[in-house]
């Protein structure tokens, strides 16, 4: 289904820098730049995911996407993994921009799994 779309591999990757730089700058803009557990996690995790799908626009491999699956879903279950699962706006957003994360990535890896999973 997904392969007859007219959504290509650049596309998809344009979406997973988006979500990253969502929640990467959602503590400033949402206003729980406060709450350091909510804010590092989005930091670190929004700065990985960022870089790992601008590396995969220049040159695809399983791997950038796999790690982009693995982030997106420890996105989704850190609020409460970490503990700020009450502050709801972070938790919210935390929830959100992993499961784009995680979905972008898996229709990445579904679409093109005739690539190789590394050149190393």
């Amino acid at each position: 289904m997904l392969k007859s779309l007219s959504f290509n591999r650049t596309t998809l990757d344009m979406v997973a820098i988006v979500a990253g730089l969502g929640l990467f700058l959602s503590p400033w803009y949402l206003g729980y730049a406060a709450e350091a557990y909510a804010s590092w996690n989005a930091w670190i995790v929004g700065a990985a995911v960022v870089a790992l799908a601008a590396v995969a626009l220049f040159a695809f491999h399983q791997v950038d996407e796999w790690a982009n699956l693995a982030l997106g879903l420890w996105t989704v279950i850190a609020p409460w993994a970490v503990g700020f699962g009450a502050v709801s706006t972070a938790a919210m957003v935390h929830v959100v921009a992993g499961l784009i994360i995680a979905i972008v990535a898996a229709a990445n890896l579904w679409r093109d799994n005739d690539r190789p999973y590394s050149t190393a």
